[in-house]
């Protein structure tokens, strides 16, 4: 029970992230990703250090700084991927980094993972890209670098759940969010002209710094504290999944029978990963007799 009721909080992370996913759209539609990004993560930077600063365990925030780059670097990997290659593409193969999470897990850490959970990957993978319109084709620099993305969220799900169990999680946090909006900050100076945010940019900047950012990182610090890495990766992999839901409730976008099937498929992998321990166990008693 105590896991399902941690899993169905970060879904509650996840499904934030679907809606916020329209909203961000609509908000760098005329301004600048980059800039969008240093303004969001700084904002949510100071907020939570307004609320945790006396609290800080320093070698906790370092270790969080380190985890942050990974972060910082998916994100960047994937808002440069986005100028060479289609959303669609990018959806696809930024989906990848749940095969990324076992396979770091297992090179960095021996960790190994079930036949069976392999097998819900690679079905969460099928469902992906039926939701996303069909596999990529014709791939160039723009995919290369999303697979750069994905390799790096993959190592920062991996690291979190690494580190997260042995570090205070407010400390943690800031120093992901902190080393993330350095990046950022930098990023938008080099790339892109600094310009004010208009209003409605501003309401959707408020908006996923504290919410999709400081609380939803925090939210994710925490479960992985108490979840392992490939059962989060799953529940994160259904991020498009609300996407796509919220694009329908908010913008109308429709959704074909084969998008539906994607859905479905990847909501089955990820319970059948949520499952696994249970059914495990029941398994064990019935062979021992």
């Amino acid at each position: 029970m105590r896991r399902f009721l941690l899993s169905l909080l970060l879904l509650s992370v996840v499904a934030v992230w679907g809606w916020t996913f329209v909203v961000v759209k609509d908000a760098v539609a005329g301004y600048g990703v980059l800039s969008f990004l240093a303004i969001r993560y700084a904002l949510a930077t100071g907020v939570l250090a307004a609320a945790v600063a006396w609290r800080v365990r320093w070698p906790s925030f370092w270790a969080g700084a380190g985890i942050g780059l990974a972060l910082a670097a998916g994100y960047l990997f994937q808002t440069f991927g986005l100028r060479f290659t289609t959303a669609s593409h990018s959806g696809v193969i930024t989906g990848l980094f749940v095969l990324f999470v076992p396979g770091a897990n297992r090179l960095l850490f021996g960790v190994r993972t079930a036949p069976l959970v392999w097998g819900a990957i690679g079905a969460s993978l099928v469902g992906l890209a039926l939701l996303s319109g069909g596999a990529p084709q014709g791939a160039n620099a723009g995919d290369a670098l999303t697979l750069g993305c994905a390799a790096a969220f993959g190592l920062h799900v991996v690291l979190l759940d690494r580190y997260a169990k042995h570090h205070d999680v407010r400390s943690l946090v800031l120093g992901q969010l902190s080393a993330a909006a350095a990046l950022f900050v930098a990023g938008g100076l080099l790339f892109e002209r600094p310009a004010w945010p208009a209003g409605g940019v501003w309401c959707a900047i408020l908006v996923t710094a504290v919410l999709a950012t400081a609380v939803a990182f925090f939210v994710q610090t925490y479960v992985q504290q108490r979840l392992p890495a490939v059962p989060t990766a799953m529940i994160l992999l259904l991020e498009p999944l609300f996407a796509a839901l919220f694009g329908r409730l908010l913008h109308g976008d429709r959704l074909t029978g084969v998008q539906l099937a994607g859905a479905a498929l990847m909501s089955g992998a990820a319970l059948v990963v949520e499952l696994y321990p249970l059914l495990r166990k029941r398994a064990g008693p019935a062979s021992a007799r």
